[in-house]
């Protein structure tokens, strides 16, 4: 079966039941969709998928839900009736991966957690995706991506020195449990092919921002200091760090000597090459002040484009720093990379998501289908994968069970 008619894609042929809302997790099995896996979203009746309502809204649809959503199929199931768990576990018996993002403790309460879901399927994926984790001291505090950015460390180490602690622009803790939760079922896939077994897969939006914050907790692991904010610079090159121009503001990524040497020549200043206080990466990172002045000095004497392709023409790395505008017109990002994709919404109208980031040489990442209506799908799915027919479908909708 595969409503989606997924004939390409690296995934084809696997499928998924997608438990998740908002984010986190919808991110994941959006990844996962537009690879080719068959998603099957399972909703709340009558109300569904939070971001159903949010904005910004096309002719009454929510574009955040249809960007997430695409390439799913929609049914609604009630999972505290007895009816839908029935139903639930015979979808389960012929899945290849069960997803959610629930509070920990809430599928065992259901009873259609990994250890009950294993006995029908024993192949079966079940991945966890919650603030904290399924086990430890904090497991069952709420999880929200600016809890996880805060209690990860990002938030300390986000912004200026004299400014207060900052989120990132985007949801990047959501976003990296998404990845994370992603790279594991793939992973948890390839080991069912050697044991011929699933596991469950549990990831924290804590645990992946800690992750993230990569060398900048070595700074206190190796050296005792607390890492601080410190703006737009790096703590371990310069200059790399955004510099003012005559028109706004360009970033440039010193990232060696060579390239600083080249630096140096490009704006008539090879004097700073053997001075003592730049020779050497370390010297530029400890006189970083100094060091911003004489580069500033010379960038607000030209615009950014100017800074960027004189820098480029060089060799050395630099860039403007892109509006949303600027990168939904960009020739490279948009044009060449198609990362911008359109798609129509649910109720037919023509709109652009932001494509797949992964591109494969033969089984293309593809936008197929619009984000589904609540519950569209579930006659069909219900018949198909959980074998009722339609006088059985009937009843458990008077039941309350599909809503």
């Amino acid at each position: 079966m595969s409503f989606l008619h997924a004939d390409a894609g690296a995934l084809k042929g696997v499928r998924i039941l997608d438990l998740t809302r908002v984010l986190a997790g919808p991110f994941c099995t959006m990844l996962l969709a537009d690879m080719g896996a068959e998603v099957i979203k399972i909703e709340e009746p009558g109300k569904g998928d939070d971001t159903r309502t949010y904005p910004p809204f096309l002719e009454g649809c929510s574009a955040y839900f249809c960007n997430m959503n695409r390439n799913k199929m929609s049914i609604t199931l009630d999972l505290k009736k007895p009816e839908a768990k029935a139903v639930f576990k015979e979808m389960a018996k012929n899945a290849d991966v069960v997803i959610e993002n629930y509070k920990p403790g809430t599928m065992t309460k259901l009873g259609l957690d990994y250890e009950v879901l294993k006995e029908i399927n024993p192949r079966l994926i079940f991945a966890s995706i919650s603030g904290f984790g399924q086990y430890g001291p904090y497991r069952e505090r709420p999880g929200y991506d600016i809890i996880g950015q805060a209690m990860g460390g990002l938030m300390s180490v986000s912004g200026w020195p004299d400014s207060p602690p900052t989120r990132s622009g985007t949801a990047m803790g959501d976003i990296l449990a998404g990845l994370n939760c992603c790279i594991g079922i793939l992973a948890a896939m390839k080991g069912r092919e050697v044991t011929g077994r699933g596991q469950s897969v549990d990831v924290a939006l804590v645990d992946s921002v800690v992750s993230a914050m990569e060398t900048i907790i070595q700074l206190y692991l190796v050296e005792n200091r607390i890492p601080g904010r410190i703006g737009n610079r790096y703590e371990f090159i310069y200059p790399y760090d955004t510099f003012a121009a005559s028109d706004g503001w360009a970033v440039i990524a010193v990232g060696n000597d060579a390239v600083w040497k080249r630096f140096c020549q490009v704006i008539g200043r090879e004097d700073l090459i053997d001075r003592p206080e730049f020779q050497k990466n370390p010297d530029r990172v400890k006189n970083n002040h100094e060091l911003n002045a004489i580069v500033t000095e010379w960038t607000r004497q030209h615009t950014v484009a100017e800074i960027v392709e004189l820098l480029l023409a060089n060799s050395v790395p630099s860039a403007p720093i892109n509006d949303v505008k600027q990168l939904v017109n960009d020739p490279h990002i948009a044009g060449a990379r198609e990362m911008f994709v359109d798609m129509l919404s649910p109720k037919g109208q023509p709109m652009k998501v932001v494509a797949c980031p992964i591109k494969f040489s033969d089984t293309k990442a593809t936008v197929r289908t619009s984000a589904p209506n609540l519950g569209e799908h579930t006659d069909a799915v219900l018949q198909e994968l959980a074998g009722l027919d339609r006088e059985q479908v009937t009843a458990l909708r008077k039941s309350g069970a599909l809503g």
